[in-house]
Protein backbone atom coordinates (compact mmCIF):
# COMPACT_ATOMS: atom_id res chain seq x y z
CA UNK A 1 0.00 0.00 0.00
CA UNK A 2 3.25 1.97 0.43
CA UNK A 3 3.71 2.07 -3.28
CA UNK A 4 0.66 3.50 -4.23
CA UNK A 5 1.38 7.08 -6.75
CA UNK A 6 -0.10 9.78 -5.27
CA UNK A 7 -3.66 10.73 -6.49
CA UNK A 8 -3.47 14.56 -5.27
CA UNK A 9 -4.32 17.19 -7.73
CA UNK A 10 -3.41 21.12 -7.34
CA UNK A 11 -6.11 23.13 -7.90
CA UNK A 12 -5.14 26.28 -7.69
CA UNK A 13 -1.69 28.22 -8.87
CA UNK A 14 -0.82 28.63 -5.18
CA UNK A 15 -1.59 25.28 -4.25
CA UNK A 16 0.84 24.35 -7.51
CA UNK A 17 3.70 26.79 -6.14
CA UNK A 18 3.14 25.43 -2.65
CA UNK A 19 3.16 21.70 -3.73
CA UNK A 20 6.73 21.73 -5.84
CA UNK A 21 8.14 23.36 -2.67
CA UNK A 22 7.21 21.65 0.27
CA UNK A 23 4.50 18.79 -0.38
CA UNK A 24 2.65 18.82 2.73
CA UNK A 25 -1.01 19.03 1.27
CA UNK A 26 -0.02 16.02 -0.78
CA UNK A 27 1.57 14.32 2.76
CA UNK A 28 -1.95 15.31 4.25
CA UNK A 29 -3.81 14.21 1.59
CA UNK A 30 -2.08 11.00 0.75
CA UNK A 31 -1.45 10.17 4.57
CA UNK A 32 -5.03 11.14 5.77
CA UNK A 33 -7.67 11.16 3.07
CA UNK A 34 -6.93 8.58 -0.15
CA UNK A 35 -4.89 6.69 2.26
CA UNK A 36 -6.33 2.68 2.53
CA UNK A 37 -7.14 1.28 5.64
CA UNK A 38 -8.75 -2.53 5.94
CA UNK A 39 -12.97 -2.04 5.48
CA UNK A 40 -13.15 -4.75 9.03
CA UNK A 41 -11.68 -2.10 11.27
CA UNK A 42 -13.90 -2.17 14.30
CA UNK A 43 -13.63 0.73 17.44
CA UNK A 44 -10.63 -0.90 19.15
CA UNK A 45 -8.44 0.58 15.96
CA UNK A 46 -9.69 4.52 17.40
CA UNK A 47 -7.31 4.22 20.31
CA UNK A 48 -4.25 5.27 18.18
CA UNK A 49 -6.44 8.47 17.08
CA UNK A 50 -7.17 8.63 21.06
CA UNK A 51 -3.78 8.74 22.30
CA UNK A 52 -2.52 11.31 19.56
CA UNK A 53 -5.70 13.75 21.21
CA UNK A 54 -4.67 12.94 24.45
CA UNK A 55 -0.63 13.74 23.90
CA UNK A 56 -1.66 16.88 22.35
CA UNK A 57 -3.98 17.55 25.20
CA UNK A 58 -0.96 16.78 27.89
CA UNK A 59 1.82 18.91 26.07
CA UNK A 60 -0.91 21.96 25.67
CA UNK A 61 -1.73 22.20 29.38
CA UNK A 62 1.31 21.12 30.41
CA UNK A 63 3.61 24.00 28.82
CA UNK A 64 0.12 26.56 30.44
CA UNK A 65 0.87 25.17 33.97
CA UNK A 66 5.10 25.21 33.55
CA UNK A 67 4.58 29.00 33.36
CA UNK A 68 2.96 29.43 36.53
CA UNK A 69 4.89 26.59 38.56
CA UNK A 70 7.81 26.83 40.44
CA UNK A 71 10.46 24.23 40.69
CA UNK A 72 11.11 24.67 44.10
CA UNK A 73 10.99 22.72 47.24
CA UNK A 74 10.07 25.73 49.06
CA UNK A 75 7.40 26.96 46.91
CA UNK A 76 6.32 24.29 44.47
CA UNK A 77 3.27 22.85 46.75
CA UNK A 78 1.84 26.71 47.40
CA UNK A 79 2.38 26.83 43.90
CA UNK A 80 0.15 24.19 42.82
CA UNK A 81 -2.21 25.64 44.47
CA UNK A 82 -2.23 29.44 43.09
CA UNK A 83 -2.47 27.66 40.24
CA UNK A 84 -5.77 26.10 41.52
CA UNK A 85 -7.20 28.83 43.12
CA UNK A 86 -5.93 32.46 41.54
CA UNK A 87 -4.73 31.43 37.82
CA UNK A 88 -7.80 32.48 35.16
CA UNK A 89 -8.99 28.76 34.83
CA UNK A 90 -5.99 27.09 36.55
CA UNK A 91 -8.12 24.36 38.04
CA UNK A 92 -9.52 23.32 34.79
CA UNK A 93 -6.04 23.27 33.22
CA UNK A 94 -4.42 21.53 36.62
CA UNK A 95 -7.93 18.65 36.43
CA UNK A 96 -6.94 18.18 32.43
CA UNK A 97 -3.36 17.72 33.01
CA UNK A 98 -3.54 15.65 36.05
CA UNK A 99 -6.71 13.25 35.09
CA UNK A 100 -5.51 13.29 31.79
CA UNK A 101 -2.79 11.53 32.30
CA UNK A 102 -4.70 8.29 33.90
CA UNK A 103 -6.71 8.40 30.86
CA UNK A 104 -3.57 8.45 28.59
CA UNK A 105 -2.67 5.45 30.35
CA UNK A 106 -6.23 3.79 30.23
CA UNK A 107 -5.84 4.70 26.34
CA UNK A 108 -2.41 2.68 25.68
CA UNK A 109 -3.15 -0.17 27.84
CA UNK A 110 -6.19 -0.81 25.51
CA UNK A 111 -3.82 0.16 22.50
CA UNK A 112 -1.38 -2.67 23.71
CA UNK A 113 -4.07 -5.31 24.59
CA UNK A 114 -5.61 -5.16 21.19
CA UNK A 115 -2.05 -5.01 19.78
CA UNK A 116 -1.32 -8.43 21.36
CA UNK A 117 -5.22 -9.70 20.51
CA UNK A 118 -5.18 -9.25 16.62
CA UNK A 119 -1.19 -9.99 16.33
CA UNK A 120 -0.48 -6.48 15.66
CA UNK A 121 3.26 -7.17 16.53
CA UNK A 122 3.53 -10.07 13.64
CA UNK A 123 5.68 -9.60 10.84
CA UNK A 124 6.12 -7.24 9.17
CA UNK A 125 5.36 -5.24 12.23
CA UNK A 126 8.22 -5.46 14.77
CA UNK A 127 9.42 -2.01 14.38
CA UNK A 128 5.92 -0.49 14.57
CA UNK A 129 5.27 -2.88 17.61
CA UNK A 130 8.79 -2.01 19.05
CA UNK A 131 8.52 1.60 18.62
CA UNK A 132 4.95 1.60 20.20
CA UNK A 133 6.54 -0.34 23.43
CA UNK A 134 9.54 2.60 23.25
CA UNK A 135 5.98 5.00 23.50
CA UNK A 136 4.86 3.12 26.45
CA UNK A 137 8.66 3.65 28.28
CA UNK A 138 8.41 7.23 27.85
CA UNK A 139 4.92 7.55 28.77
CA UNK A 140 5.88 5.67 32.09
CA UNK A 141 9.21 8.28 32.72
CA UNK A 142 7.36 11.78 32.10
CA UNK A 143 4.48 10.40 34.28
CA UNK A 144 6.70 9.51 37.44
CA UNK A 145 8.40 12.76 37.07
CA UNK A 146 5.42 14.44 36.55
CA UNK A 147 4.34 12.86 39.86
CA UNK A 148 6.92 14.35 41.95
CA UNK A 149 6.09 17.57 40.82
CA UNK A 150 2.93 18.62 43.07
CA UNK A 151 5.17 17.94 46.27
CA UNK A 152 2.72 16.19 48.14
CA UNK A 153 3.70 13.52 50.87
CA UNK A 154 2.79 10.39 48.04
CA UNK A 155 4.97 12.62 45.80
CA UNK A 156 8.10 12.92 47.78
CA UNK A 157 7.90 9.63 49.36
CA UNK A 158 6.97 7.87 45.97
CA UNK A 159 10.51 9.33 44.57
CA UNK A 160 12.53 8.21 47.74
CA UNK A 161 11.29 4.59 47.41
CA UNK A 162 11.46 4.22 43.91
CA UNK A 163 14.78 5.83 42.94
CA UNK A 164 16.44 3.91 46.10
CA UNK A 165 15.56 0.89 44.55
CA UNK A 166 18.21 1.91 41.47
CA UNK A 167 20.72 1.12 44.19
CA UNK A 168 19.93 -2.50 44.10
CA UNK A 169 21.80 -2.36 40.25
CA UNK A 170 25.64 -3.65 41.08
CA UNK A 171 28.38 -1.18 40.35
CA UNK A 172 26.30 1.94 38.53
CA UNK A 173 23.56 1.26 41.22
CA UNK A 174 24.73 4.24 43.74
CA UNK A 175 25.99 6.23 40.72
CA UNK A 176 22.75 6.46 38.99
CA UNK A 177 20.81 7.46 41.70
CA UNK A 178 22.83 9.91 42.57
CA UNK A 179 22.84 11.38 38.93
CA UNK A 180 18.64 11.17 39.00
CA UNK A 181 18.48 13.02 42.78
CA UNK A 182 21.45 15.28 42.43
CA UNK A 183 22.65 14.61 45.67
CA UNK A 184 22.02 11.83 48.15
CA UNK A 185 18.59 12.32 48.89
CA UNK A 186 15.37 13.56 47.21
CA UNK A 187 15.35 17.27 47.28
CA UNK A 188 15.59 20.72 45.32
CA UNK A 189 18.13 19.43 42.78
CA UNK A 190 15.71 15.93 42.42
CA UNK A 191 12.49 18.27 41.87
CA UNK A 192 14.73 20.54 39.58
CA UNK A 193 15.65 17.37 37.35
CA UNK A 194 12.47 16.33 37.46
CA UNK A 195 10.84 19.14 36.21
CA UNK A 196 13.39 19.47 33.08
CA UNK A 197 12.83 15.85 32.33
CA UNK A 198 8.96 16.64 32.66
CA UNK A 199 9.00 19.21 30.10
CA UNK A 200 11.22 17.80 27.67
CA UNK A 201 10.54 14.21 27.21
CA UNK A 202 6.61 14.49 26.00
CA UNK A 203 8.36 16.84 23.45
CA UNK A 204 10.65 13.53 22.36
CA UNK A 205 7.57 11.06 22.46
CA UNK A 206 5.57 13.56 19.77
CA UNK A 207 8.66 13.09 17.96
CA UNK A 208 8.71 8.89 18.81
CA UNK A 209 5.25 8.88 17.75
CA UNK A 210 5.45 10.35 14.53
CA UNK A 211 8.23 8.02 13.67
CA UNK A 212 5.02 5.49 15.27
CA UNK A 213 2.78 6.96 12.58
CA UNK A 214 5.39 6.96 9.83
CA UNK A 215 6.03 3.08 10.22
CA UNK A 216 2.28 2.22 10.57
CA UNK A 217 1.86 3.91 6.50
CA UNK A 218 4.66 2.03 5.52
CA UNK A 219 4.01 -1.27 6.52
CA UNK A 220 -0.14 -0.30 6.42
CA UNK A 221 -2.79 -1.22 9.15
CA UNK A 222 -3.88 -4.66 10.76
CA UNK A 223 -7.23 -5.49 11.00
CA UNK A 224 -9.21 -7.90 13.18
CA UNK A 225 -9.27 -11.05 10.84
CA UNK A 226 -5.18 -10.61 10.53
CA UNK A 227 -5.43 -10.92 6.99
CA UNK A 228 -2.90 -8.78 4.51
CA UNK A 229 -4.75 -7.04 1.99
CA UNK A 230 -5.12 -8.98 -1.51
CA UNK A 231 -7.23 -6.46 -3.67
CA UNK A 232 -8.76 -2.99 -4.14
CA UNK A 233 -12.67 -4.38 -2.27
CA UNK A 234 -10.61 -5.13 0.99
CA UNK A 235 -9.55 -1.65 1.70
CA UNK A 236 -11.65 1.64 1.65
CA UNK A 237 -10.08 5.28 2.23
CA UNK A 238 -9.12 6.64 5.42
CA UNK A 239 -11.38 9.79 5.06
CA UNK A 240 -14.34 9.48 5.72
CA UNK A 241 -14.50 6.32 6.73
CA UNK A 242 -12.16 5.77 9.18
CA UNK A 243 -12.24 9.30 10.64
CA UNK A 244 -15.84 9.14 10.93
CA UNK A 245 -15.38 6.10 13.45
CA UNK A 246 -12.45 7.51 15.05
CA UNK A 247 -14.25 11.05 15.77
CA UNK A 248 -17.35 9.02 17.79
CA UNK A 249 -14.54 6.94 19.47
CA UNK A 250 -12.93 10.12 20.60
CA UNK A 251 -15.56 11.94 21.52
CA UNK A 252 -17.17 8.85 23.42
CA UNK A 253 -13.42 8.76 25.24
CA UNK A 254 -13.84 12.41 25.87
CA UNK A 255 -16.97 12.00 27.84
CA UNK A 256 -15.78 9.53 30.14
CA UNK A 257 -12.58 12.37 30.59
CA UNK A 258 -14.98 14.93 31.01
CA UNK A 259 -16.68 13.52 33.64
CA UNK A 260 -13.83 12.69 35.67
CA UNK A 261 -12.26 16.50 35.37
CA UNK A 262 -15.62 18.15 36.23
CA UNK A 263 -17.22 16.20 38.88
CA UNK A 264 -14.17 13.66 40.19
CA UNK A 265 -11.04 15.49 40.02
CA UNK A 266 -9.53 14.08 42.25
CA UNK A 267 -11.10 10.62 42.40
CA UNK A 268 -7.67 8.91 40.78
CA UNK A 269 -5.07 10.86 42.76
CA UNK A 270 -3.97 10.09 46.11
CA UNK A 271 -5.35 11.68 49.41
CA UNK A 272 -1.92 12.10 50.71
CA UNK A 273 -1.03 13.91 48.20
CA UNK A 274 -2.76 16.86 48.97
CA UNK A 275 -0.66 17.23 52.05
CA UNK A 276 3.36 19.62 51.76
CA UNK A 277 5.90 17.14 51.67
CA UNK A 278 7.78 16.56 55.33
CA UNK A 279 10.83 14.17 54.99
CA UNK A 280 9.90 13.23 58.73
CA UNK A 281 6.57 12.02 58.25
CA UNK A 282 6.25 8.68 56.38
CA UNK A 283 3.09 8.01 55.16
CA UNK A 284 1.33 4.74 56.27
CA UNK A 285 1.25 3.02 52.73
CA UNK A 286 3.50 4.07 49.82
CA UNK A 287 1.76 3.65 46.43
CA UNK A 288 2.62 4.74 42.87
CA UNK A 289 -0.34 6.72 41.03
CA UNK A 290 -2.81 3.45 40.05
CA UNK A 291 -1.48 2.78 36.13
CA UNK A 292 1.82 1.68 37.69
CA UNK A 293 0.45 -0.88 40.29
CA UNK A 294 0.38 -3.64 38.78
CA UNK A 295 4.45 -3.20 37.69
CA UNK A 296 5.02 -2.25 41.57
CA UNK A 297 3.06 -5.46 42.64
CA UNK A 298 5.79 -7.02 40.82
CA UNK A 299 8.66 -5.38 42.39
CA UNK A 300 7.71 -6.15 45.39
CA UNK A 301 6.75 -9.46 44.57
CA UNK A 302 10.02 -10.61 44.68
CA UNK A 303 11.01 -11.55 48.57
CA UNK A 304 13.52 -14.25 48.13
CA UNK A 305 17.12 -14.87 47.18
CA UNK A 306 18.08 -16.39 43.72
CA UNK A 307 21.66 -17.46 44.09
CA UNK A 308 23.83 -14.62 44.20
CA UNK A 309 20.89 -12.07 43.30
CA UNK A 310 19.34 -10.96 46.34
CA UNK A 311 15.37 -9.99 46.39
CA UNK A 312 16.26 -6.46 46.39
CA UNK A 313 17.72 -6.45 43.22
CA UNK A 314 15.59 -9.50 42.19
CA UNK A 315 12.22 -7.32 42.62
CA UNK A 316 13.83 -4.46 40.26
CA UNK A 317 14.80 -7.06 37.50
CA UNK A 318 11.68 -8.08 37.57
CA UNK A 319 10.01 -4.75 37.20
CA UNK A 320 12.43 -3.96 34.32
CA UNK A 321 11.96 -7.39 32.74
CA UNK A 322 8.04 -7.03 32.77
CA UNK A 323 8.14 -4.18 30.26
CA UNK A 324 11.14 -5.49 28.66
CA UNK A 325 9.61 -8.74 28.00
CA UNK A 326 7.06 -6.65 25.35
CA UNK A 327 9.69 -5.40 23.67
CA UNK A 328 10.70 -9.73 22.83
CA UNK A 329 6.64 -10.74 21.52
CA UNK A 330 7.33 -10.47 17.94
CA UNK A 331 9.77 -13.55 18.12
CA UNK A 332 8.35 -15.30 21.43
CA UNK A 333 5.05 -15.59 19.52
CA UNK A 334 5.65 -18.51 16.85
CA UNK A 335 2.15 -19.31 15.41
CA UNK A 336 1.51 -18.30 11.93
CA UNK A 337 -1.99 -16.59 12.77
CA UNK A 338 -2.06 -12.89 13.34
CA UNK A 339 -5.44 -12.56 14.89
CA UNK A 340 -7.07 -14.17 17.98
CA UNK A 341 -9.94 -14.62 16.78
CA UNK A 342 -9.10 -17.85 15.07
CA UNK A 343 -6.96 -18.54 17.62
CA UNK A 344 -9.29 -20.29 20.50
CA UNK A 345 -6.77 -21.31 23.39
CA UNK A 346 -4.93 -18.17 22.68
CA UNK A 347 -8.22 -16.48 23.49
CA UNK A 348 -7.86 -18.38 26.69
CA UNK A 349 -4.66 -17.19 27.49
CA UNK A 350 -5.08 -13.70 26.09
CA UNK A 351 -7.69 -13.55 28.65
CA UNK A 352 -6.73 -14.73 31.60
CA UNK A 353 -3.82 -12.48 30.77
CA UNK A 354 -5.96 -9.34 31.16
CA UNK A 355 -7.79 -10.56 34.12
CA UNK A 356 -3.89 -11.04 35.71
CA UNK A 357 -2.98 -7.61 35.15
CA UNK A 358 -5.96 -6.30 36.50
CA UNK A 359 -5.72 -8.56 39.64
CA UNK A 360 -1.95 -7.50 40.32
CA UNK A 361 -3.33 -3.57 39.58
CA UNK A 362 -5.17 -4.12 43.05
CA UNK A 363 -2.28 -6.02 44.24
CA UNK A 364 -0.34 -3.31 43.98
CA UNK A 365 -2.47 -1.01 46.37
CA UNK A 366 -2.64 -3.64 49.30
CA UNK A 367 0.16 -4.11 51.71
CA UNK A 368 3.05 -5.60 50.99
CA UNK A 369 2.51 -8.78 54.01
CA UNK A 370 0.58 -11.97 54.17
CA UNK A 371 -1.42 -13.36 51.64
CA UNK A 372 -0.95 -10.44 49.51
CA UNK A 373 2.54 -11.45 48.90
CA UNK A 374 1.62 -14.80 47.97
CA UNK A 375 -1.38 -14.17 45.44
CA UNK A 376 1.46 -11.47 44.12
CA UNK A 377 4.09 -13.81 43.35
CA UNK A 378 1.58 -16.60 41.44
CA UNK A 379 -0.01 -13.10 39.82
CA UNK A 380 3.85 -12.54 38.87
CA UNK A 381 4.56 -15.99 38.02
CA UNK A 382 1.35 -15.98 35.08
CA UNK A 383 2.47 -12.74 33.40
CA UNK A 384 5.58 -13.96 32.36
CA UNK A 385 4.92 -17.37 31.97
CA UNK A 386 2.20 -15.75 28.98
CA UNK A 387 5.05 -14.36 27.13
CA UNK A 388 7.37 -17.07 27.86
CA UNK A 389 5.96 -20.29 27.45
CA UNK A 390 2.46 -19.57 26.34
CA UNK A 391 3.15 -17.55 23.40
CA UNK A 392 6.01 -20.09 22.00
CA UNK A 393 4.30 -23.25 23.03
CA UNK A 394 0.25 -22.06 21.63
CA UNK A 395 2.69 -21.63 18.38
CA UNK A 396 3.21 -24.88 18.03
CA UNK A 397 0.64 -27.18 19.41
CA UNK A 398 -2.91 -25.07 18.75
CA UNK A 399 -4.83 -25.88 15.82
CA UNK A 400 -6.17 -22.60 14.83
CA UNK A 401 -9.82 -22.14 13.09
CA UNK A 402 -9.78 -21.84 8.84
CA UNK A 403 -8.89 -18.48 7.47
CA UNK A 404 -10.67 -16.76 5.42
CA UNK A 405 -9.26 -16.16 2.16
CA UNK A 406 -9.59 -12.34 2.01
CA UNK A 407 -10.64 -9.07 4.09
CA UNK A 408 -14.28 -8.73 1.88
CA UNK A 409 -14.81 -12.60 2.43
CA UNK A 410 -14.51 -12.22 6.18
CA UNK A 411 -16.64 -9.15 6.62
CA UNK A 412 -19.57 -11.23 4.42
CA UNK A 413 -18.73 -14.25 6.96
CA UNK A 414 -19.05 -11.48 9.93
CA UNK A 415 -22.46 -9.83 7.92
CA UNK A 416 -24.01 -12.98 7.08
CA UNK A 417 -23.54 -14.52 10.73
CA UNK A 418 -25.17 -11.43 12.19
CA UNK A 419 -27.99 -11.56 9.88
CA UNK A 420 -28.48 -15.67 10.34
CA UNK A 421 -29.12 -14.12 14.24
CA UNK A 422 -31.21 -11.84 13.41
CA UNK A 423 -33.23 -13.79 11.22
CA UNK A 424 -33.21 -17.35 13.91
CA UNK A 425 -37.11 -17.46 14.93
CA UNK A 426 -37.57 -17.97 18.41
CA UNK A 427 -39.62 -20.25 20.52
CA UNK A 428 -42.88 -19.83 19.87
CA UNK A 429 -45.41 -19.48 22.41
CA UNK A 430 -47.82 -22.99 23.06
CA UNK A 431 -51.41 -21.95 21.83
CA UNK A 432 -53.95 -23.58 24.10
CA UNK A 433 -56.38 -25.67 22.06
CA UNK A 434 -60.32 -25.58 23.63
Amino acid sequence: MSDKHSSYSPKTGIERWFDARLPLPRLVHDSFIVYPVPRNLNYAYTFGGILTVMLVSQILTGIVLAMHYAPDTGLAFNSVEKIMRDVNSGWLLRSLHANGASFFFIAAYIHICRGLYYGSYKAPRELLWLLGCTNLLLMMAIAFMGYVLPWGQMSFWGATVITNFFTAIPLAGDWFQRLLLGGFAVGNPTLNRFFALHYLLPFVLAGVVTLHVWALHVVGQNNPAGIDVKSKTDVVDFTPYATVKDAFGIIVFLFFFAYFVFYLPNYLGHPDNNTIANPLKTPAHIVPEWYFLPFYAILRAITFNVGPIDSKLGGVLAMFGSIAVLFAVPWLDRSKVRSAVYRPRYRVFFWLFVANGLFLGWLGSRPAEGTYVVLSQLATLYYFAFFLIALPVLGFIEKPRRLPNSITEAVLETNRGAGAKRRSPGRRPKVERR
